[in-house]
């Protein structure tokens, strides 16, 4: 939870939102990772695909999304980094980031990178806590 504070407070509590989102994405627990947005949050992360909204469409989403590594043991590791944080005037704030996926495979020596991506997200805060209203990947290799 955050307080009315300073800045250093809000992008400490935006950072420590991230950290906690990834973990929950990377360990495929999809209910409490939609559980981070707002109930009615939006989340696109699949080119030409409409975002899902809602935790429950969010969480058929990744489970569609993760579901073609059925048969692919790998592990991937979402690595968010360089976060912009502004205002906005309705009292919430605009985040844009980068965003780094590393997948590693068994026996597989070095990890593969890819796709990079710059994150835009809306955030609120909800009694002190961190949730995002939105959420649109935008991949670099489609520029």
């Amino acid at each position: 939870m955050i307080a009315a504070g300073t800045f250093t407070d809000l992008y400490t509590a935006v950072s420590q939102h991230y950290a906690r989102q990834v973990q929950l994405l990377d360990g495929g627990r999809f209910e409490e990772y939609a559980a981070t947005f707002t109930p009615d949050g939006a989340f696109q992360h699949t080119p030409g695909l409409p975002p899902a909204t809602g935790h429950d469409g969010i969480v058929a989403e990744l489970r569609a999304f993760h579901a073609r590594f059925d048969n692919d043991p790998v592990r991937r590791r979402h690595w968010f980094g360089m976060v912009d944080l502004s205002p906005r005037e309705d009292g919430a704030y605009d985040a844009t980031f980068y965003a780094l996926i590393v997948t590693v495979r068994p026996g597989v020596k070095e990890p593969s990178m890819g796709p990079s991506c710059v994150v835009h997200d809306v955030l609120v805060i909800e009694d002190g806590v961190v949730r995002n209203r939105s959420r649109q990947v935008d991949h670099d290799q489609l520029f």
